[in-house]
């Protein structure tokens, strides 16, 4: 378990209770099947699919479809306003009559083991990196681009940020977990079988409780940074007090149900890329086991092998990569001696040096294959995998193709690990952490005009 921050953080996240605007089921039918996950994820397969589930789901407001002819006065952004506009003139999203701090619930299963993950969605009070906030990835400037002109065209919070706070005696977990006996205000399943459920906490004294333990944590945030600075880019531009705080999932460093992934890293557009090149320049700082293989029953036996190997470096605080060119071999390279990471990042931290995804970074894909970090800002090297599903097979698919050139495989990332750097005022790379199961979109809105 993480240690508690309180001492470490001495800035006071204001948390707030508010009436937000949700779905009525009374004219928007199920409300279930009109969230959609974060727009981010949302590919265009699974774009089609979430406007054909319901005329009212969130995906056209977070990731409309272009059009034709679109232009300044017509674009995927003012029709985003229009859809919100008609949501609430024909009653499809009301707003709730009194102020609350809602629970959001998720049960999931990871490795056929079962998991509750619960948190509750506030206001939560924006201010620059460095405070009661701390980022822990980098962020991309498209992104917050496109995430600007959505505000400035709805005026809303569609989504949430997905933040962390630490506390080891759970007072707050043990009101969540009253008000998930109550009235369950929303529940859908998606594709990967996660049950989201949504309830909410109206009692004063509780809403009041939680306010005040949160007054001495901070945050860091899990997921959503692109969103968290565009929001406080749209308070500084516009003002507006409404715009002040916004809608943040919190959730418990201890809770029982906080899961990370990897995400694995394929390598593609390497010029004159070498893996039998790149294997003898890794003996100088790694140890790298081969394990070979003939056909695809040993192939399957093989990358569970690797996977083992990887795990057990893991619980070893070993550092090791997983690696995979296609050629008949899984490969595992454990760095021998963490100290050559002092002469490629000696102006970092050694919390941050200590990442299996620098060490990555910094001495393979940096060093070895010279994938810098505006490489990896453009994303024209490198692919990004999240370690679920049929994800990695996808994967490994791609390279046997031809289609990439070899994949890399990471162990996740620990909590302590991304508090300690976050604590530092350092930024992971992108990708770093892969928190499972996604926080969904359209639960509820915060509307600021």
């Amino acid at each position: 378990m993480p240690e508690s921050t309180k001492e470490d953080i001495q800035s006071k996240m204001n948390v707030t209770a508010f009436r937000g605007y949700r779905y009525d089921s009374s004219v928007a039918g199920d409300a279930g099947v009109c969230i959609a996950p974060p727009y981010d994820v949302i590919d265009p397969e699974q774009q089609e699919g979430l406007y054909k589930q319901s005329e009212f789901n969130i995906v056209r407001l977070i990731k409309g479809k272009s059009q034709g002819g679109d232009d300044d006065s017509q674009n995927v952004y003012t029709r985003a306003a229009e859809y919100l506009d008609s949501f609430i003139k024909s009653g499809a999203l009301k707003r709730d009559e009194q102020e609350r701090i809602y629970v959001y619930a998720q049960d999931f299963t990871v490795e056929g083991k079962g998991y509750r993950r619960s948190g509750f969605i506030a206001l939560g009070q924006l201010e620059e990196y460095g405070g009661s906030v701390q980022p822990h990835e980098q962020t991309l400037t498209g992104p917050k681009e496109d995430r600007l002109k959505l505000m400035r065209a709805t005026q809303c919070q569609t989504g949430q940020i997905f933040v962390l706070y630490s506390d080891p005696d759970r007072s707050i977990d043990a009101l969540l977990a009253q008000a998930c006996t109550g009235e369950e205000l929303l529940q859908a399943t998606d594709e990967d079988g996660v049950v989201h459920r949504l309830y909410a906490i109206t009692d004063r004294e509780q809403i009041k409780t939680i306010t005040e333990v949160m007054s001495s944590k901070g945050i860091f945030i899990a997921d959503g940074h692109h969103r968290y600075e565009t929001a406080l880019n749209y308070y500084n531009e516009t003002g507006n007090p409404r715009a002040s705080g916004h809608m943040m999932t919190f959730v418990n460093t201890f809770n029982e149900g906080l899961v990370v992934l990897p995400t694995h890293r394929l390598i593609k557009n390497i010029k004159d890329f070498n893996p039998v090149q790149l294997l003898g320049h890794l003996n100088e700082h790694f140890d790298v086991a081969r394990m070979a293989f003939e056909d695809m029953v040993q192939k399957k036996q093989k990358q569970q092998m690797m996977f083992d190997a990887l795990k057990t470096e893991y619980e070893g605080g070993e550092h090791a990569v997983g690696m995979y060119f296609g050629e008949g071999a899984f490969y595992v390279a454990t760095l021998r001696d963490m100290g050559v990471m002092d002469t490629v990042a000696g102006e970092k931290s050694e919390a941050w040096r200590r990442l299996d995804v620098t060490v990555l970074h910094k001495l393979i894909l940096e060093k070895l294959l010279g994938i810098d970090e505006a490489a990896l800002a453009a994303q024209t090297n490198v692919e990004y995998i999240k370690d679920f599903g049929e994800a990695t097979q996808q994967g490994l698919d791609k390279v046997d193709g031809g289609d990439s050139q070899g994949m890399f495989f990471l162990n996740p990332t620990r909590i302590q690990e991304v508090e300690d750097v976050a604590r530092n005022g350092e930024k992971m790379p992108q990708k770093s952490t892969f928190f499972y199961p996604k926080v969904y979109s359209g639960l509820v809105l915060n509307l600021l005009k």
